[in-house]
């Protein structure tokens, strides 16, 4: 399986789990959901979906779109949906926080599904994601050094441009694994309930 096919695999096995749709309606959700991160190929989803059917992660159920259509002969959509063993696939997929879920074909799809990841995996995906764009930064950093006075001006400022848009993300990820930390940090001690109070020895000195 292609990385490409890999992140769509992903994306829509994510929205299928949130609720049974139609492909029309998968194709909106992808680019309502993904858009920002990247642009998805429209024509490998049909094909995608074909693949995860005969893997058994998802069924296909016929629903006329109106009573009046099924009446007259129209043609009813075909629904997705998961089945048990699509559900298990998903969570199997969201588990994975190894270096390809750094990388910039499936970091921006596995952080659209964190709210359905464990915590210490979305935190070892932020973590992972931000030590390969500071090995970036780095790299960016020694080309300016090396090429800053054999390149023209507009050159230059391309670089320069690229260097602040990897700093910019670093920053990001920064205050999202601060975020992370402090969430896991409340939740060892039950937010909402109070610390359990240890005993305290007695002593002579008490005083009632």
């Amino acid at each position: 399986m292609s990385r490409k096919s890999g992140v769509l695999e992903l994306a829509v096995l994510g929205l299928l789990h949130q609720a049974p749709m139609h492909g029309y309606e998968l194709r909106k959700r992808i680019n309502t959901v993904l858009g920002s991160f990247r642009a998805l190929s429209y024509g490998s989803l049909y094909p995608c979906l074909k693949d995860m059917l005969a893997r058994g992660w998802i069924v296909e159920d016929n629903v006329a779109e109106r009573t009046a259509t099924r009446r007259a002969g129209g043609r009813s959509k075909i629904v997705y949906r998961l089945t048990a063993e699509g559900k298990e696939h998903f969570q199997d997929l969201l588990a994975d926080s190894g270096p390809a879920a750094w990388d910039d074909e499936e970091f921006g799809v596995h952080l659209a599904f964190f709210a359905q990841t464990d915590a210490d995996v979305r935190l070892r995906i932020l973590e992972g994601r931000r030590s390969r764009l500071e090995e970036r930064v780095d790299s960016l950093r020694q080309s300016l050094t090396r090429t800053w006075e054999r390149v023209d001006s507009y050159t230059l400022e391309l670089q320069r441009h690229g260097l602040e848009s990897v700093e910019r993300e670093v920053r990001w990820l920064n205050e999202l694994i601060d975020t992370e930390r402090t969430h896991s940090e409340r939740n060892g001690t039950e937010p909402g309930r109070p610390e359990p109070v240890r005993a305290q020895p007695a002593t002579g000195n008490d005083k009632e």
